[in-house]
């Protein structure tokens, strides 16, 4: 889709919809009484701080999309963002479904490194979608340290 084709509607329609159904997830996949078990690493934030920050990262997340696809098109930058937003999906159901800490902790190495991939090109592509992807990569990151330490404390 060119520029002069951007439909605003379609293109936050689309983004919104995305991300909406990987947001599902935490409902379909909760934490439960399994995760409250476990011995939680130094800095495990309270409950209630999940679903505050991934509902803001989740809007910054659509909304630094849709300035993407308004300013390029679709194209390997939406890709990647795809990609990125798949592999967030999939980490829910392996570490609060299957309690697969393990593979859970390789999802999200994997999800940094592309997250990190897609900043990039979005900052590239348009300079507020790059600064609206930081703090994900930034609670990714965090996250990512959260996941190693119930691997390793558990």
């Amino acid at each position: 889709m060119s520029r002069t084709q951007f439909n605003p509607l379609l293109a936050a329609a689309a983004c919104g919809i995305a991300v909406a159904l990987v947001s599902v997830n935490g409902a379909l996949f909760p934490p439960g009484a399994w995760y409250q078990q476990l011995t939680q690493p130094t800095g495990t934030p309270p409950n209630i701080a999940f679903p505050v920050v991934w509902t803001l990262l989740y809007i910054a997340m659509a909304v630094a999309a849709w300035r993407v696809w308004r300013a390029r098109g679709v194209g390997r930058e939406l890709g990647l963002w795809v990609a990125q937003l798949v592999l967030n999906a999939v980490w829910t159901p392996i570490a609060f479904g299957a309690h697969a800490l393990g593979w859970s902790l390789l999802v999200i190495a994997t999800l940094w490194i592309v997250l990190a991939a897609t900043l990039t090109l979005f900052w590239r592509a348009d300079r507020v979608a790059g600064l609206l992807l930081a703090p994900y990569l930034l609670w990714v990151s965090y996250a990512t340290y959260l996941n190693a330490g119930l691997l390793w404390l558990n």
